[in-house]
This record gives structure tokens, sequence and C-alpha cells, in this order.
């Protein structure tokens, strides 16, 4: 079977959803456009992706073509939703960069641009839009170039009318120029090349012939020479440009008329490897250290990776890419993450929402293994006589974290289980419950995505859910020496309860944990009630006097005390030096401690400034700028994390997009005395409202 594996990407608008659906109307597929804005596109078939009229998964259709069988993998533009377009790169060949004709070059296109070189991905452009007022192929295309450079060329050329609207485009290779009749279903018209374009298109042709030079020695004879290439050694030498990342085709057109979409579909087969045309893939053994390679060998061991999970109302269903071998469904193949035998089940090809069931999912192809519960994303199904594993889809940590709380009490669990089934279908976000501050923290990419969350909790679960900012977990330490006595008295009918101890607080920077000590002379504390005083300080500890934050860097000494020989207990002992422990600390000074954290800021050298300025209001220190060699810089500064709660937003909002940050925690350092006010009236707020 001949395979072509693409992926769509590009800025949130660019029309890559409907470039879909051009493709399936163009080749037969569907006897009607469907369009994101009327909710009734083969890949935007989600509930929210129809409400909000934006793609939110990655969703796939294969498509036939002159007998060549195309897999699109349909990607979101929107930032949030990167992980999505990551997975589709990882389980496709070539990235196919959707810009929108009168947008210019886009943020969005810069960074899966760079995605893709940074995966070592061919990639086609493909200018969309051109019906639309205001396109303008040339001034996108020069846009492109100069960002990209000289790899960007186009394989045609655009036929405009008096008014620049796109009417017809030439497909430059073969010098044949083609229009779109309104009205008509399917193929396209060829026309005569117009007067005053022939000079455009040789222009054009000799640029695609000097790339082709550059791919052999041989061609850069040939071209010198003035000796024409042969067909063959033109398709080959674009395809080995593609593959070297010398050579980015350009292609154009509109999904909505048609126009362009079988240029697209043309330079996708003529161009675009087959699997079994790239490189071994790279893999370890089971432990991870050993290096191993996965050759594309259709009757070699199966080795396919897992790189897509959806979950949804339909089912579970695990998307693969096969590296090697073949996978059909009565299969035994084993998971080197989990170290266990994986029995398959029925096996599909998935189109949008569709499913249609196969036998077998080649060497190359991609389908979709249904009810594998114990299947993640990221994980490699082999053969267990070669058990290899694959690398899993890189993803960016996430960076924009918020709390999440049933709105109705009682339905903790129910918003936990929805969140772990929503997790499988979305790894790129976090769910930790964090017992320090009583909260379940969501984190992710940003706050769409956070949102779309709590939406599909109710669409899918049943349950309403709401966000707030998360706490920060401070800590407590005194600053002097404290001498305070404990004593418990009580005096009921029957036996009483008597604890009396003297014990002297002070600081310390060994540890964290409280130290206990005694140093008590003639027995005036019996040495089997320090177990107790000591049990009683720690729980202690758990609240500090400020702000009811844990207490740390304590040291805690027992000098002295007394005791009855009848009413002393471990209770009063305990109850003592709890007592002890609040009377003593408001007179030693306390102190708040909040975390810092480590941020790297990766941002373009023209933002520099406004992110340094930023970063002092933060109360950030900088610590350094490296520079990355391809014009960006990455910052590096210590920052409160109470000052971080919307950097993910604000650093979006100050570069552009165009920045990205990691932030990891370091220690904890005394708070400044306004930070410190603010912290402790928050506390007392939260108190009281419990």
């Amino acid at each position: 079977m001949d395979i072509r594996n693409i992926c769509l990407l590009g800025h949130g608008g660019s029309g890559k959803t409907s470039l879909v659906e051009s493709m399936l109307y163009i080749t037969g597929v569907t006897d009607r456009l469907g369009k994101p804005a009327d909710g009734n596109t083969v890949c935007d078939y989600d509930p929210e992706e129809i409400k909000r009229q934006i793609s939110i998964s990655l969703a796939m259709t294969p498509i036939n073509y002159k007998g060549v069988k195309i897999n699109v993998l349909d990607t979101p533009g929107n930032f949030d939703f990167a992980g999505e377009m990551q997975s589709g790169v990882r389980a496709a060949e070539v990235g196919v960069l959707v810009c929108a004709s009168k947008d210019g070059l886009s943020v969005g296109a810069e960074r899966c641009w760079k995605y893709l070189k940074d995966q070592k991905k061919p990639c086609i452009i493909y200018i969309s839009k051109e019906d639309e007022e205001n396109a303008n192929f040339s001034t996108t295309l020069e846009a492109l170039r100069e960002k990209f450079g000289n790899s960007v060329a186009p394989v045609v050329a655009p036929i405009w009318d008096g008014g620049k609207r796109t009417i017809g485009i030439i497909d430059v290779l073969n010098k044949k120029a083609y229009q779109m009749p309104e009205g008509k279903k399917g193929g396209r018209v060829e026309i005569p090349i117009p007067e005053g374009k022939m000079g455009v298109v040789n222009e054009l042709y000799d640029q695609l012939m000097e790339a082709v030079a550059e791919t052999t020695e041989e061609n850069m004879e040939k071209f010198f020479s003035g000796e024409p290439f042969t067909k063959e050694e033109i398709m080959t030498g674009l395809k080995v440009g593609m593959h070297e990342g010398t050579l980015a085709p350009v292609v154009c057109g509109s999904a909505l008329t048609g126009l362009g979409t079988e240029m697209l579909l043309s330079t996708i087969v003529d161009l675009v490897p087959a699997p079994l045309e790239m490189p071994a893939e790279a893999g370890t053994d089971e432990s991870g250290e050993e290096a191993l390679e996965v050759k594309r060998d259709p009757n070699g061991p199966t080795a396919a990776i897992v790189f897509k999970t959806i979950s949804d109302q339909y089912g579970k269903y695990s998307l693969v890419k096969v590296v090697s071998g073949k996978i059909t469904g009565d299969m035994s193949l084993y998971n080197p993450s989990t170290g266990k035998a994986e029995k398959l089940g029925r096996l599909y090809t998935i189109k949008g929402k569709k499913n249609e069931e196969v036998k077998e999912i080649a060497c190359g192809d991609i389908g979709a293994i249904a009810k594998m519960d114990r299947l993640k994303t990221g994980d490699t199904l082999c053969d267990p006589k070669r058990v290899v594993k694959l690398a899993p889809t890189p993803f960016a940590e996430p960076c924009y974290s918020r709390a999440i709380a049933p709105k109705t009490r009682g339905q903790d669990e129910k918003v936990g289980s929805g969140l772990i089934r929503l997790n499988e279908e979305d790894p790129t976000f976090t769910v930790v419950n964090n017992a320090e501050t009583h909260q379940v923290v969501v984190s992710g990419a940003g706050d769409i995505q956070i949102d779309v969350l709590v939406s599909k909790l109710k669409s899918r679960f049943g349950v309403e859910a709401e966000l707030d900012t998360p706490r920060v977990a401070y800590r407590e330490k005194i600053r002097k020496q404290v001498r305070k006595q404990g004593r418990h008295k009580k005096q009921t009918g029957g036996s009483g309860q008597f604890g009396d101890v003297h014990i002297v607080f002070e600081p310390q920077d060994e540890s964290e944990e409280m130290i206990f000590a005694e140093e008590v002379f003639g027995g005036s504390v019996p040495k089997n009630f320090f177990p107790a005083v000591e049990k009683g300080l720690r729980e202690a500890c758990t609240h500090g006097v400020l702000a009811g934050y844990p207490m740390v860097f304590l040291k805690a000494t027992l000098v002295d005390g007394s005791y009855h020989p009848v009413d002393s207990s471990e209770i009063a002992f305990k109850t003592a030096a709890q007592l002890a422990y609040k009377a003593a600390l408001p007179e030693a000074s306390p102190v708040l401690l909040e975390p810092i954290g480590e941020l790297k800021v990766t941002i373009p050298d023209s933002y520099m400034g406004d992110i340094i300025g930023d970063l002092n209001k933060r109360r950030g220190r900088v610590m350094g700028m490296n520079p990355t060699g391809n014009g960006d810089q990455v910052v590096e500064a210590e920052v409160p994390e109470a000052e971080m709660m919307t950097y993910a937003i604000d650093l979006r909002s100050m570069s552009q997009s165009r920045g990205s940050f990691t932030f990891h925690f370091v220690r904890y350092e005394e708070c400044p005395p306004a930070a410190q006010e603010k912290a402790i009236a928050e506390a007392k707020a939260l108190a009281d409202a419990e």
C-alpha cells in the first residue's frame, strides 16, 4: 500500500480544517463542503469545537488520491493545544504549514516552522484563503522567505484578475495553468497560461532547478553544463531537498473554491516521502539505556507508537503509527512501559468521528485499537521477541495552574475521576492534590485549555466545577530565642490531668523538620513523658502563629518542668507542650517564608527590555542571559511563586505569544513586609470564610 502521512499545522483560523474539507470534497469522499462556522466539518466534531468554532483536538481522516492513501492529521492552531500539534507531527512524515494569505507570516506559523525544524521534519507551505479580499500571495511569500530563508520555493504561481483576486494557478514544474469553474464539483480545468505570466513561471522554474542541482554533485555538473534534468531527476532532487530541509515547496489556493487543492494533493503524492522511504527510527531497550534502531520494514518485528488517545462517549481508542511490521487484531504485543503483554482488540481506520473496522494496520500506516484500557499515549507496542521503546512525543511542561473544585459539595470524586479520563485523552495537563493547601490543582498550557476541561467535565461527566487561584504554600519560622512555660492542670471528679514543661524555642538552619532536644536535670519531667512532649510540639508545628502555615527550621529544647505522681499523663504533657509553643512563638519574632522558583524564559531579543522590566515588578532577581543561537535569549531569574500565577498569560501578551518558560521550585526565603502583610490578610480571610 502506497501511504503518505501529513500533519496540517499553523496559526488558529488559518484554514486547516477547511482545507481538509476541500480535500474530502475534491476527492469525492464527501458530497458537500463543511464549514467550521456551521459546525458540520468532518474533523471538528467535538461539542466544544462546534461551540467555540475552533479545533481543540487532533483529528484524522484518510484520503485516496491517484491510488495513494493520504492520512491527513488536522491539528489545532491555538497555543493552548500545542500538544495536539506535537502529537500529529510525531505520527506524520511531513508537516503542511497553512498560512492565511491576508495575514502574512503569523506567530503560529513561526512556532510551527521552528517545531518542525527541531523535530527534523520536512515542510510544505500552503498559502490559504487566496479568494478573500486583501489576500496577497506575493507579500506573504516575501515574509516567509525573509523569515525562513531561500528554502521557501513556490511550485505554483497565482493568476490574478484586475482586482488582484486569485482566479487560477500555474503549476510551475509542468508549466500548466488551471481554473476552478464556479458551481463545478470536482475537477479543475486547464487553461492557457496568461500573457505576461511566462516570465514569472520561468523564473520560479529556474529557482527549483537550482534547488535540484544542489542535491547531488552529478546534478550540479548537469546544471552548469546547461543539460536539462529529467522528470525523474527533478522529482528525486526535490524530494531530497525537502528531506534535507533545504527546500520547502509553496502551494496556494482556496478551500472554499477548491482552487489549488488538487495541486497540493499532487505535491503530497509526488514529493512527500512514503513512510518506508524514511530512515530508521531511534529507540532504546526496555531499560532506556541502550540505543536501538527500528528499520521501517514491513516484514520486520512489529513496533508501533501510541501517539494519541481518544476517550469519549464512543469509547477509548488508541491511535498508533506502525513503524515496523504490521498489526492484526489477534496479536499479543508487549508494552515496555508496563512490562506486560497486551492482547489487541478490534482495529479501525479513523475518519473524523466515524470509524471503519479493518483487519490490519500495515507498516507506515496509522490506525486505532479499541478498548485498550492499560495503553497510554507515548507507549510502544512491540514484538516480545524484539523489545524496543520508541521515543514518545516531547510535550512542553504545563505552565498555567488553577485550583479546581466542584460547585456542589460531595462531588470531589466525580471531578477527580472525570479529570483522570480527560487526562488519558490529553496528557499535556497535570492534576495534583496538594495536601498542604487542601486544593486540587490542574495545570496546563493556558486558560482556554483549562476552561475547556471544565466544560468537558460538565458535558461528559455531568459535574460542574469552578476555578480559583491556587494558594501559595508559605512557611513560617522564628528569628530569636524564647523560653516559655506550658502548664496544663485540669481537675474533674476522679483523676485529673497535670503536665508542666519549660521549653526553649530557637531558630536552626539544619533541617526544615523541628529538632527536639531535652536538657532536663533531676527528673523534673520523667523520661517516659518526653515522646509526648515531642509529639505535642510536632503537631503544633503544622500551624504557625502568623497565618497558620507550617513552622520550619525550629529547635525546641525541654529544659525543665514538673509532674504529679497520679494525675500526670501523656496527653497532659502533650497539651502542656502545645501551650508553651503558643505562648512562645508570637514573642520569637516570627516571619513568613515564601517559595522561590527558578524561571527560564526563552524570548526573541527584541522583547528583552519588556521581560526584564516585568520581572523587576514581580520581585524577580535576574541571574543571567544566554543566547540560543537563533535570535532568542534565555533569561534566568529567581522569582517568588506568588508573583507567577498569571505569568503564562502575561508572557503571551508581552511577547505576542513568541515567548515560553519553565518554572521550578528552588527554596524558601523570608517574605518582604508588604508581601507578608498581604499573605497574612489572605490567610485570615480564608480562615474566616471557612
